[in-house]
């Protein structure tokens, strides 16, 4: 295939960009709103180009890395944070949460149903998995939500004595069923929660949402909240690394899981990359919005064409995920090859369904990112097995995006998946 664009092809991505720019009105009020809370952070812990000086070794007193996470720490409206590269991915970050705050004995509770696949090893739902939370004496229960909406009886229900912590996880990950949550919406979980058993930890598993919101879920009651820096809040920048955010107390548990009791937060050597981290930061909330722009126009697209897609178009988001169910294969391997296309690296290889680590299916992913498996780039995914579902994601530009959904939709076009 030819790197070019139908006139068809064209025409439908600008009518369905003309549906949806009413949308980005909102989109932009919310970034300049987060731009102005992260600038105010970088003042008042007065940011300056002597924190960008790496350490090594152990890495003691580094000036640099304590004012990141002071940032960090600000911007998300908690007491503290933990922010390295260290911490290789959401997942790792999320399973040195775990481990951190549950203990032999005890129960976590997953209240917005099955999280993401690539923590069912770490839980232990599925087998393989070596050193999960299962083999540490620790148990798992999981309330579904009911038609999308989050089921508080189950939780009360569920919310025994054993339960020292319950699990939220914001993005609807791979269930088509359920929306993304508003940091509101979490919020909201953790109120109740706390409600019926005040001494139960809420965590909350906040990859893609970060900016998306004017706020964040620890400004709601949650008592920690996970992410990743290849996503949102690395702006696109940071060359990998993960945060863990919120009550001092906890994350100071989360950070001598990181490292070792008696060493916690105080070591960990930055080899001159704070840098990368707060320019990140400080380009996330534009980065996020770009993200969501391209979202609203892949979904305007798709609805064109017919498929299913949720978000729907013009539709308020609160991650910077959209899905498409196709329910055959083809036409999903068609436009997630296709987005491959439009990726700035890589953009001439074809992604093909393969084994991807930490996941029970076969995954295609189109990832022709800068930074490897950065999601705030442009990216599609999904696990081969029906509905066949493709989750797009990213763009660091709106034109960039804008640029990938049409290549995508050529793609479909040239491999007899749809006719225009």
């Amino acid at each position: 295939m030819s790197f070019s664009v139908s006139p068809a092809v064209e025409r439908l991505c600008e009518e369905a960009l003309g549906a949806v720019r009413p949308a980005f009105e909102d989109i932009d009020a919310t970034a300049w709103e987060n731009q102005k809370k992260v600038q105010r952070a970088f003042y008042d812990n007065r940011v300056s180009d002597t924190h960008f000086a790496g350490t090594t070794g152990y890495g003691y007193d580094d000036r640099g890395r304590d004012v990141c996470e002071a940032v960090f720490a600000q911007i998300f409206g908690c007491e503290s944070a933990i922010v390295r590269y260290s911490l290789v991915s959401g997942t790792h970050a999320l399973c040195v949460a775990l481990f951190g705050v549950m203990r032999p004995g005890r129960t976590l509770l997953a209240v917005t149903g099955k999280p993401y696949d690539t923590l069912d090893e770490v839980i232990g739902l599925r087998e393989g998995g070596q050193g999960s939370l299962r083999e540490f004496g620790i148990g798992y229960r999981q309330v579904d939500m009911k038609n999308g909406e989050v089921d508080f009886d189950g939780i009360r229900a569920a919310l025994k004595e054993d339960v020292s912590a319950v699990f939220i996880q914001r993005s609807k990950g791979y269930d088509l069923m359920r929306p993304t949550l508003s940091s509101e919406e979490v919020g909201g979980i953790c109120s109740f929660v706390k409600g019926i058993r005040s001494d139960v930890v809420c965590i909350v598993d906040n990859c893609y949402g970060e900016f998306v919101d004017l706020t964040e879920p620890t400004q709601h009651g949650a008592d920690i909240i996970v992410g990743s820096l290849i996503k949102n809040p690395g702006g696109g920048m940071a060359r990998g690394g993960a945060y863990i955010a919120g009550r001092r107390a906890l994350v100071d548990r989360c950070a001598c899981r990181m490292t070792a009791p008696g060493i916690g937060a105080e070591c960990g050597a930055t080899y001159g990359q704070n840098g990368e981290i707060l320019k990140g930061l400080f380009f996330a909330p534009h980065v996020t919005a770009q993200a969501l722009k391209t979202a609203q126009l892949c979904a305007a697209v798709m609805k064109k064409l017919g498929y299913d897609v949720s978000p729907e178009p013009g539709q308020t988001r609160h991650d910077i995920i959209q899905t498409v169910r196709f329910n055959e294969k083809e036409p999903m391997i068609a436009f997630i090859q296709g987005v491959q296309k439009g990726a700035p690296v890589d953009s001439f290889a074809e992604p093909q369904p393969w084994a991807m680590p930490g996941y029970g299916d076969e995954v295609i992913m189109a990832a022709g990112a800068f930074v490897q498996g950065a999601s705030i780039e442009l990216s599609a995914d999904a696990p081969v097995r029906p509905p066949y579902i493709a989750y797009m994601q990213g763009g660091l530009t709106f034109e960039s995006g804008r640029l990938g959904i049409m290549l995508a939709v050529q793609s479909m076009l040239d491999k007899g998946s749809i006719s225009l």
